[in-house]
């Protein structure tokens, strides 16, 4: 049964091993095992993670959020100010954490506000804003952090490139958020919560370190001595807290995506796939593998990063495995409302699908 249990919390890690071993016995382990690696990559996303468990362990975000949310007004405005805190939060800590930390924040204040009807658009809502809001920054999504640090993309190219698809992802969170119509909202909850203005300030320093390093402004080794150090005397549970199995994840895809690239036959059919269509092959690849290993996998075939980046991203829309954060979110809402959990599905493919189709077509028309 622990099994089973570690299998279920774990399910792209332990596919990612599978598949690792799997292709172990077409390409038995040598030295050139150690070039598969990109350790820079792995370093940022340790200190950046490691970081970010810091800042939400003092609740800065969550204070932060919950101040906003009072002043919100109104039902839209309410989802409205949901969606741009989780949009802008995923720019900063990336998808998966801006959901766990303000996917709890949505149901509070629908809860206090007796609104639990909403419960399931706004989860849905927030899922997309964290998965598109990331993709203007490097650090933003672990695809991205990866895709920059593997082709050594210049920042200003980057941010280039993925400004327009970003715009549009506003425009269509704003409009998803206008369909809900303004009912009055009334929350006056007290927060117990304590803003620890020391360790934050500590803490925003670090962040700003992690983003240095992120951005090839100093090297990666500074912030693997400083950063876990400094965390050890002032909050050991912060480094526990990392999620190492998104880092094993990275570890085990590049072993397969480094086996993959020296069989011949795979290598020819990928780059033939990629060669004709990057966006549309790694948007697709997204729907069945997720996007962080479809970077990883894709990246071995191609130099059209600009494609791949586009269709990593937009791809983290549609089906509920198309981004690890999307299972995050399903999980949350299911905890809270197993028996609505079909409805729920339904409701996530349709408004995903549609962000999906429009985003995809508009990133073939007008963004390559």
């Amino acid at each position: 049964m622990k099994v089973v249990s570690f299998i279920k919390r774990n399910t792209v890690f332990c596919v990612a091993a599978f598949a690792a071993l799997l292709t172990c016995f077409f390409v038995p382990p040598d030295a050139e095992y150690l070039s598969y690696f990109d350790w820079r990559t792995l370093a940022c996303l340790f200190i950046t993670l490691a970081v970010v468990c810091a800042l939400g362990n003092v609740k800065f975000f969550t204070i932060l959020a919950r101040k906003l949310v009072m002043v919100a007004g109104n039902l839209r405005g309410l989802f409205l100010m949901l969606v741009v805190i989780t949009f802008i939060g995923s720019m900063i800590i990336a998808n998966d954490m801006a959901l766990i930390t303000f996917l709890p924040l949505g149901y509070f204040a629908l809860s206090v506000g007796k609104k639990e009807k909403y419960m399931a658009y706004l989860f849905i809502l927030q899922n997309i804003s964290a998965n598109l809001g990331g993709m203007l920054t490097p650090f933003g999504n672990p695809q991205n952090l990866y895709l920059y640090s593997f082709f050594e993309i210049p920042t200003d190219e980057f941010v280039s490139i993925m400004f327009p698809p970003f715009l549009l992802a506003i425009a269509m969170l704003a409009l998803a958020c206008f369909l809900v119509k303004p009912e009055k909202l009334h929350i006056d909850e007290e927060f117990p919560e304590k803003f620890h203005t020391k360790k934050t300030l500590l803490y925003f320093a670090l962040f700003f370190l992690s983003v240095l390093i992120v951005l090839r402004v100093m090297p990666f080794w500074v912030g693997l001595l400083i950063i876990p150090a400094v965390l050890f005397f002032v909050d050991k549970d912060a480094l526990l807290e990392v999620d190492y199995g998104l880092l094993g994840t990275f570890f085990f895809f590049f072993v397969f995506s480094g086996n993959l690239a020296r069989i011949d036959a795979v290598n020819e059919f990928f780059s033939m796939l990629l060669e004709k269509d990057a966006l549309i092959v790694s948007t697709l690849s997204c729907q069945f593998i997720s996007n962080v290993p479809s970077a990883i996998l894709l990246s071995q075939f191609t130099n059209d990063y600009h494609s791949l980046l586009l269709g990593v991203n937009i791809g983290g829309t549609g089906t509920l495995i198309a981004s690890l954060a999307s299972l995050i979110t399903f999980s949350e809402f299911r905890i809270l409302y197993p028996e609505e959990s079909k409805k729920y599905l339904g409701m996530f493919t349709v408004i995903n699908v549609i962000f999906l189709v429009v985003m995809t077509a508009a990133a073939k028309i007008f963004f390559i």
